[in-house]
C-alpha cells in the first residue's frame, strides 16, 4: 500500500512537470503508466492547470481525455482553474478546448472568491481569450429565479 502511494506521487509529480513543459509524450506515457490525470503534486498543482498556464492545448487534451475534470481548482490558494489560468495569459487554444469540454465560463478561482476567466483576460488584455470568454457566458442557460 505505502508503496502504491509513493509510486502514485512519483507519477503525479513527474506528470505534472511534464504539462508545465508542454511534453504530449511523457504526459501520454506516464498517463499510460497509470498517472492520475487529477491528483496534485506536493505543492497542490494539478496537471491541467499546468498545462492551461503553458497553453499546451495538446497536453489540456491528454489531459481531459484521461478524465482530468476541467474546473479542478490548483494549488493551495494561489493558484486556481484551468480556464483561469489559460484565460490570464491569453492561450485562446486552450480556452477552447476546455469550453468544449464543459468549463464553466463563470467559475471564479479562489473558491468562488477570487477572479472569474473573463476578467483574467480583460486583464491581459488578451481580446481574442475575452470575446471568446464572454459569447461562452452569454450563451450559458439563464439561472431560474
Amino acid at each position: 500500500m505505502n508503496r502504491n502511494r509513493r509510486r502514485g506521487k512519483k507519477l503525479s509529480r513527474a506528470l505534472v512537470t511534464a504539462a508545465m513543459l508542454g511534453d504530449a509524450g511523457t504526459a501520454r506515457r506516464l498517463l499510460r503508466r497509470g498517472a492520475s490525470p487529477e491528483l496534485p503534486d506536493a505543492h497542490g498543482t494539478t496537471p491541467l492547470y499546468a498545462a492551461s498556464v503553458q497553453g499546451a492545448a495538446d497536453v489540456v487534451a491528454l489531459l481531459l481525455a484521461a478524465g482530468a475534470r476541467p474546473d479542478t481548482e490548483s494549488g493551495h490558494g494561489d493558484e486556481g482553474t484551468p480556464l483561469c489560468a489559460a484565460a490570464c495569459w491569453g492561450h485562446a487554444g486552450t480556452v477552447r478546448l476546455l469550453l468544449a469540454h464543459g468549463a464553466d465560463p463563470v467559475l471564479r478561482e479562489d473558491h468562488g472568491t477570487g477572479r472569474a476567466p473573463l476578467d483574467w483576460a480583460e486583464r491581459g488584455p488578451h481580446p481574442e481569450t475575452a470575446l471568446l470568454l464572454a459569447a461562452a457566458v452569454s450563451s450559458r442557460p439563464a439561472a431560474a429565479p
